[in-house]
């Protein structure tokens, strides 16, 4: 799964990119400094890992991992090819989410687009751009499903309404992930890959002395973002990278002086997981304790079909144990003497945090 990382030139993210992936992605103070997009894999922050690494010492815990795309900054008229525009455009089309960087906070120092940061205006610059990209694609196929719908197939009626409809939400200004769809429509969006369809999530850039407080710019933006059902995290990227060079007790004892619990790249990679409708498993073994990343909703079979295709093949059963439930036994054979390894069949639905063993044949 892949979070493209957006934003005006000159916001942080490519500095943010660094500090979420050690990647050493170039950042420099001038427009278009990143050109072609640098790509990162990150962990998954989950203590519940290391909790049953206490436990169980297996020789290695393997997290889930989520992919960042450090992607070029956007400018007005993106749309129209303005900066680098269609390629732009084009890097966003292949990721699956977009983390919006916005920044919060004024330094004569740092250039800025559009002269000086306002939260809204630079975050509605680009989701504009990204609507009249998908207006400009959706005027083509309205174009083209209407020729032939001319033959009288309901289908294709039905669709041209479906994508007139859809055209007169856009042209208000508003992105595709908020239109409602009805169920008969669900169909018709398959073979659509509009770029303000994409799940988005705000990162809201501030400085290092605005840690621990909600900057005014912040509230702007929490309020703009709400509008849409969008979430808005707040970090220093600054303060980011700066935590990169720490050894983890540093880290932690650092972000405890700044009176947060958690830094903000994990909370902007907790949030991109949730954004993206992931969950994790977790497998136990003398080799490896594991995290598997599923979609919400999927099932057993499914689910072992990520470790391997033989094991969805030959599903028999999933024996599965709450996390709370092992670590406060301590034990599979404890949990299973109290009933609370629990064996499920093919319609069993994974719920995040579920220890799990496959049983199979092949």
């Amino acid at each position: 799964m892949k979070l493209g990382i957006v934003g005006l030139p000159n916001v942080g993210k490519s500095t943010l990119f660094n500090a979420l992936t050690h990647a050493g992605a170039e950042v420099a103070n001038y427009a278009f400094c990143t050109i072609d997009p640098n790509i990162g894999v990150v962990n998954v922050p989950d203590q519940r890992l290391f909790i049953l690494d206490e436990i169980f010492h297996s020789k290695k815990v393997v997290p889930a991992t989520i992919e960042f795309v450090d992607i070029a900054g956007l400018v007005e008229g993106a749309s129209r090819g303005e900066g680098l525009g269609n390629q732009f455009l084009a890097n966003i089309r292949e990721t699956d989410a977009i983390v919006h960087v916005v920044r919060c906070f004024s330094d004569s120092n740092i250039i800025h687009v559009s002269g000086e940061a306002d939260s809204v205006r630079d975050a509605g610059i680009i989701q504009l751009e990204l609507i009249l990209s998908d207006i400009e694609y959706l005027e083509r196929r309205i174009e083209r499903v209407s020729r032939a719908a001319k033959s009288g197939d309901k289908k294709l009626i039905q669709e041209k309404e479906f994508l007139q409809k859809l055209m007169a939400h856009l042209e208000a200004e508003h992105p595709a992930r908020t239109y409602e769809l009805d169920e008969s429509e669900i169909p018709f969006t398959k073979e659509l890959f509009l770029l303000s369809s994409k799940p988005v999530l705000y990162v809201a850039n501030i400085s290092e002395d605005e840690i621990g407080t909600v900057p005014e710019q912040v509230k702007l933006l929490q309020e703009y973002a709400k509008l849409d059902h969008d979430k808005v995290v707040m970090v220093s990227a600054k303060i980011e990278e700066e935590l990169q060079t720490l050894d983890a007790e540093e880290a932690a004892e650092f972000i405890e002086s700044l009176g947060i619990k958690q830094s903000g790249l994990d909370q902007i990679i907790a949030a991109g997981y949730e954004l993206l409708g992931l969950i994790s498993y977790l497998t136990i073994g003398e080799n490896e304790i594991r995290a598997w990343t599923i979609d919400k909703g999927t099932k057993a079979p499914q689910a072992a079909g990520k470790i391997h295709s033989d094991f969805e093949r030959g599903f028999i059963r999933a024996e599965v144990v709450k996390f709370e439930n092992l670590v406060a036994l301590g034990s599979i054979p404890a949990a299973r003497e109290k009933g609370l390894v629990k064996s499920e069949g093919k319609d069993y639905v994974m719920q995040d945090g579920d220890i799990v063993e496959f049983r199979f044949n092949v």
